[in-house]
Formats: structure tokens, C-alpha cells, sequence
């Protein structure tokens, strides 16, 4: 089960949250907050990431 983690303004800043926390090996999903039928480059997205591992993405952004 996924939980969003982190809502963003735009597809350019969702892949950016993607890559910082897939590159300390937390798998990340991008969800469209109004669907996917009206998702674009300026959609907001939810930064969405596992269940129970929300810690290691707050862990994650610490280090930074």
C-alpha cells in the first residue's frame, strides 16, 4: 500500500523528489492529484512511497 508522502506543483519538481529518494533506495510513485486523464507538466503530483516507510524518507531529506 502507497501513501503520499509530499504533494508538489508540477512534474518537473515531483521527478526531482523521485530521484532524490530512488537514489537512497526508497521506491517512489507519482500520482497526478486530479487523475490521470488531466495529468500534465503543471498538474500538481503526490509524491507517494510505502506504507511504514515514511521515517526513511524524513531520514532521507535529513541528510540533505
Amino acid at each position: 500500500m502507497w501513501v503520499g508522502y509530499k504533494t508538489v506543483n508540477t512534474l518537473i519538481a515531483a521527478q526531482m523528489w523521485m530521484e532524490i529518494l530512488e537514489g537512497e533506495g526508497l521506491p517512489v510513485r507519482l500520482l497526478p492529484v486530479n487523475g490521470i486523464l488531466y495529468a500534465s507538466e503543471n498538474t500538481a503530483f503526490r509524491v507517494m512511497v510505502p506504507r511504514g516507510r515514511e521515517h526513511v524518507a524524513d531520514e532521507i531529506l535529513r541528510k540533505l
